[in-house]
């Protein structure tokens, strides 16, 4: 008889276990990306620990890049945010000396970039690098 077909096989036990895995892997994928996100704020001289805090962290970004605060609320408006996003992500990558290929990859591959950009040999050379 083929295991899909028993009536008596639980699928619960493989499921929670999926779920518990995936958990996991997520939450390690998080807790990486935290530490590298602090390491890009630390290279730019703002304290570490803004990368955490929800909204003030893109007011700290917005330092680094050298816009004002106020601009946070174009990321509010539907539309204007996907675009401003992406400005401010090659904004980042301006600041830390890198041009628009590496501006892709932050976009595309977000999660290899900024480990790149914190662990790297990467410096911060001034907001937007004017």
């Amino acid at each position: 008889m083929i295991l899909l077909q028993d009536p008596t096989f639980d699928y619960s036990a493989w499921l929670l276990a999926f779920i518990f895995s995936y958990f996991y892997l997520l939450l390690a994928i998080g807790i990486i990306y935290i530490i590298a996100i602090w390491k890009v704020y630390t290279k730019a001289g703002k304290p570490g620990w803004a990368s955490i805090i929800p909204i003030y962290n893109t007011i700290v970004l917005l330092e680094i890049v050298g816009k004002p605060w106020y601009w946070i609320l174009l990321l509010l408006i539907p539309g204007v945010n996907l675009v401003f996003g992406i400005w401010l992500t090659h904004q980042l990558s301006k600041s830390f000396g890198h041009g628009v290929g590496f501006t892709l990859g932050l976009i595309f591959f977000g999660f290899i970039f900024i480990l790149i950009l914190g662990f790297g040999d990467s410096k911060y050379m001034g907001p937007a690098a004017a």
